[in-house]
């Protein structure tokens, strides 16, 4: 018997050869994965809207100019209409998903309003959805080899630019994806 192993706070990276176009060249943050399935945010899709344009939407008073040009991303095809902020420790906030010591996932509008005001986390990315596998799905297309994952890095997920997230990601692990091909079968 094999031993599962989770992949939480990890990035997994998906191959070139995944033509899902929700997922082609992302780089997903696993928030949560055990027995019963994952959930992550995927770090490098942009959706044409800022954090201000959220907070004008939410009617939040604003004070932190650097907020409301914040980008927000395409999180996942699930829940698109749901927010979800990952971030670095600060606050206690309403509804927290603590992943590890350096990392957080908030979905309450109290962390969205400190922000407004310059006084939320340190270091944050705003997401609309969130990536989802039912139990064993994420594990079944490891094995097919549709992502590769990679140890979670603080500088790929707040500072690396987005368009380079996904060639950043593979690069912590020693692989220039750029160079992966597509297996052209089994022997």
């Amino acid at each position: 018997m094999t031993a599962v192993t989770y992949l939480n706070n990890q990035f997994i990276i998906a191959m070139p050869n995944l033509a899902d176009p929700n997922f082609f060249h992302t780089v997903t943050y696993l928030c949560q994965h055990n027995d019963e399935g994952a959930l992550g945010i995927v770090i490098n899709r942009p959706i044409n809207m800022t954090l201000g344009e959220v907070f004008e939407q939410m009617k939040i008073p604003v004070t932190s100019e650097k907020a409301t040009q914040a980008l927000v991303f395409a999180g996942g095809p699930m829940q698109q209409e749901r927010g979800f902020v990952l971030h670095t420790p600060s606050s206690k906030w309403d509804m927290t998903l603590v992943i590890s010591d350096s990392i957080s996932l908030t979905t309450s509008r109290d962390v969205i309003e400190a922000i407004a005001l310059d006084e939320g986390p340190e270091s944050y990315l705003i997401a609309l959805g969130y990536a989802g596998w039912s139990e064993g799905q994420l594990e079944q297309e490891m094995l097919a080899n549709a992502w590769l994952n990679s140890p979670y890095g603080k500088q790929i997920l707040f500072d690396t630019p987005v368009n380079l997230r996904w060639t950043a990601a593979a690069d912590a692990i020693g692989i220039n994806i750029n160079q992966l091909t597509i297996p052209a079968g089994h022997a």
